[in-house]
């Protein structure tokens, strides 16, 4: 009986080790959270034609990298703009080349599950 305690406890121990480790990497947005591992390719993107401005947006909901690389790619599938966004502040700077307006912004990423608010 005892042996079986020991084996059980071990077990659990060895669960509850893999745990934290784990844990300790998605926090740190190192595992994969959002995208089923980390598999999502950083494909930034640049503007064709020149940089009339920024904007600054403080993104809330972000706990990895797969999550960063969605909204960069939320805020780059709109005409003109091209993002930069930092996982660990939240930040994310938008380089223009021509007027979007901060709602049509908001929304792009808004639709992705995240919070979004011009700074």
């Amino acid at each position: 009986m005892m042996a079986v305690t020991v084996i059980i406890i071990a077990i659990l121990v060895l669960v509850a080790l893999l745990a934290v480790k784990s844990s300790i990497k998605h926090f740190k947005g190192e595992g994969g959270c959002c995208g089923g591992g980390s598999g999502l390719i950083d494909d930034k993107k640049t503007l064709d034609e020149p940089e009339i401005g920024t904007k600054k947006f403080k993104i809330g909901g972000m706990s990895c990298n797969n999550c960063r690389i969605r909204v960069e790619r939320a805020i780059n599938a709109l005409d003109g703009a091209a993002a930069d966004v930092e996982l660990k502040s939240g930040i994310a700077v938008v380089h223009l080349s021509k007027e979007i307006e901060d709602d049509v912004i908001i929304s792009a990423v808004t639709k992705e599950d995240y919070t979004c608010e011009a700074l």
